[in-house]
């Protein structure tokens, strides 16, 4: 089965959330910066071994109103070379405002998110990944 990895991809960082083995319980996991594509894909392919990774969850970035925008095409891109290199299933879920809750939730919590941008992506993959869990022990 495997633990789920959340992906906030990004054009300079990855936000990355784990879930735990039982998948119930989503945590931040690290920040990935990156120069090129190879570099991020090598990188997320180890990681994904390491970790014993059994689905990935990708943010997909919509307009407020569900259209499509130019940051939605380049996940969809990203989506489409991440099912290529690996042969684990890639699930996508709405990441509409989970930038703007990670902030409000990281400065409830004493953080000044605006010193560190990855952990803004790490809190954003947290929380859609959460979503996608419960989505399951809901139903």
């Amino acid at each position: 089965m495997g633990r789920i990895l959340g992906i906030d991809f990004g054009s300079k960082r990855v936000g990355l959330a784990l879930s735990d083995v039982g998948r119930i319980i989503a945590f931040p996991y690290k920040t990935l910066h990156y120069r090129s594509s190879s570099d991020l894909f090598e990188r997320l392919v180890s990681l994904i071994e390491q970790l014993e990774v059994g689905k990935i969850v990708v943010g997909l970035p919509l307009g407020m109103k569900g259209q499509r925008t130019a940051q939605t095409i380049k996940v969809e891109k990203f989506i489409s070379v991440l099912e290529k290199s690996l042969s684990v299933p890639v699930d996508l879920i709405d990441e509409r405002l989970t930038s703007t809750e990670a902030i409000r939730s990281l400065q409830r919590q004493g953080y000044k998110p605006s010193r560190d941008k990855g952990l803004i992506d790490e809190t954003a993959a947290t929380i859609f990944l959460q979503a996608y869990l419960d989505s399951f022990s809901s139903s």
